[in-house]
């Protein structure tokens, strides 16, 4: 099993060239399935499957999430001759209800700005962090590896490599870009090893991904905003608004680094519950 697992783990990153969160997110989904089933993967059958996830109690999403991982697993042991059938494709998905993220309002973003202290250099960097997630609309793991080679201040634009080491040329605006020119006068002196990283901590190493989620809650919790956020967040709200200010849904996909439309299209359906929530909370038959 562990030797199926790391062989596993190099298809996925070598020949798929997944992320390494991507990575990570299905060996842990297949390692907790093999745990409660007990069984070998070549004893994995379509009714071990669906009892296994019937039994689990957690969400629609997630379920599908590990039967994604499932069918990637066996559909790699086909290819590798270690089975001849793929026991997940005949395990139909549940049904999901489409996702609406949580977004935050223009005011709720600015605030969330103003609220960091800018008279020290980690608030020079925390504002700058915020800017460039809300402004470029990053993940978080792009803006953790984000390097100054990547940015072209002069040129107004941001190189990202994003899933799959992709990468998108995004713009960045005023507001990120000053706050990156106030944040490199601060920036503390790197380790060898992150030279080239634009955010750093004050040992002078690369961000962990913790780290930009605790700074995202203080400075929300601070801003008094008690909507549940995360570094995500601001991507979220970059593409609504966006999408509300009626920039073609094309050009979003591109600037989030969708790989499908169909992914960038759930902004516009938040624009319409936004606006439809809006008219209930006004109308007058309320």
């Amino acid at each position: 099993m562990d030797r199926l697992l790391k062989d596993y783990s190099y298809y996925l990153k070598v020949e798929r060239a997944m992320s390494h969160n991507t990575v990570e997110a299905y060996l842990s989904d297949l390692q907790e399935f093999f745990s409660i089933t007990g069984l070998s993967p070549k004893d994995v059958s379509p009714d071990s499957i669906m009892t296994c996830l019937g039994g689990l109690s957690v969400s629609e999403r997630t379920q599908a999430r590990m039967l994604s991982a499932l069918r990637s697993f066996f559909g790699w042991m086909q290819l590798e001759g270690e089975r001849e059938d793929n026991p997940a494709e005949h395990v139909d998905f549940p049904k999901i209800g489409r996702y609406l993220p949580s977004v935050l309002s223009v005011g709720e973003v600015d605030a969330i700005m103003k609220s960091v202290d800018l008279s020290a250099p980690s608030g020079l960097r925390d504002r700058a962090i915020l800017e460039v997630l809300y402004g470029c609309g990053l993940r978080v793991s792009e803006l953790t590896s984000l390097r100054i080679s990547d940015i072209f201040l002069g040129e107004g634009f941001v190189r990202v490599t994003g899933k799959g080491d992709k990468q998108r040329v995004v713009p960045i605006g005023e507001s990120a870009e000053q706050a990156v020119r106030a944040y490199m006068e601060v920036r503390p002196e790197p380790q060898p090893k992150a030279e080239d990283i634009l955010f750093l901590g004050k040992s002078g190493n690369a961000l962990s991904r913790v780290s930009i989620f605790n700074l995202v809650k203080k400075q929300a919790m601070i801003a008094g905003i008690h909507k549940e956020i995360s570094p995500h967040t601001f991507r979220h709200s970059f593409a609504t608004h966006l999408i509300e200010n009626g920039a073609d849904l094309r050009v979003v996909q591109e600037m989030l680094g969708h790989e499908s439309i169909l992914t960038t299209e759930i902004y516009t359906h938040i624009d319409a519950s936004t606006w439809q929530r809006s008219i209930l909370e006004n109308h007058p038959d309320r």
